[in-house]
């Protein structure tokens, strides 16, 4: 099977070096930005383009790893052909291609990717989903390449996933780099909570995260919260503490209701 990637990133990055240590064919990668592109195919052993004109037109698959709102001008331009066409990400449906090519899917890794770090594809959780039952086969087979977990998903799981995952991830990393500032600010370290954010992490292999929820928020005390809320000098800080012990204390309650 010869793949081309259209993009460059974090995502594509590690996409491509797993599929070319895994044996397929990496024949091609564009990039807008001719470095992003060059550095990519050097690590896969394909040629590489900045230009989609230049695109080859011959593969027989074609994984757009791309910004979203970018995605609609790229299929504009790109040639036609009789190739299987997958997206990467996780909340445009896979109709998106419809209108440029009769064979499409989507090939979403759910992961944090970052073009210096290693991850292992092994572990991570691949949700397909294609608009022909052949088209699916072939995904399902590429999928099992990499990942012993491997999913059919539909546009709108997809959708919840993503979402879901922007919690889990991109608002829990924010979470951090707030507690970082807040400790730097009085000459303190962030690597000084790491024991208590990997043991955070552990327990919800074996607990449900509402089960393992502590913290004052739970039981909403007023005195500790209060003196928190007059510790923080910024009003958006305030406003996401505040948010967030609501939250945290409605769901104890409810879960406790229903116990």
């Amino acid at each position: 099977m010869r793949i081309v990637l259209i993009g460059a990133g974090n995502l594509a990055t590690r996409l491509g070096i797993a599929l070319h240590e895994k044996g397929c064919t990496i024949a091609q990668v564009y990039s807008r930005t001719e470095q992003s592109a060059q550095a990519l195919a050097e690590k896969v052993g394909a040629t590489f383009t900045c230009k989609i004109s230049d695109i080859v037109n011959d593969a027989d698959l074609y994984v757009f790893s791309v910004k979203d709102d970018a995605l609609p001008e790229l299929l504009r331009q790109m040639h036609k052909n009789e190739a299987l066409w997958v997206h990467t990400a996780g909340s445009v449906p896979m109709e998106i291609f419809s209108l440029h090519t009769e064979n499409f899917g989507v090939f979403y890794p759910l992961q944090t990717f970052s073009k210096q770090k290693e991850v292992d594809f092994s572990a991570i959780p691949i949700y397909i989903e294609a608009n022909q039952p052949q088209h699916l086969e072939h995904l399902k087979k590429l999928a099992a390449r990499l990942s012993s977990q491997v999913i059919e998903a539909s546009s709108e799981q997809r959708k919840a996933l993503h979402v879901a995952a922007v919690f889990a991830c991109n608002f829990t990393n924010h979470m951090y780099a707030i507690a970082a500032t807040l400790l730097e600010e009085k000459g303190l370290h962030f690597d000084q909570l790491i024991p208590l954010i990997n043991e955070t992490a552990v327990k919800i292999n074996t607990l449900h995260p509402r089960d393992a929820q502590t913290g004052p928020a739970v039981r909403f005390d007023k005195q500790v919260i209060g003196r928190h809320l007059e510790m923080l000098e910024d009003e958006r800080l305030k406003t996401i503490y505040s948010l967030l012990s609501e939250s945290i204390h409605e769901t104890a309650k409810k879960r406790n209701k229903d116990l």
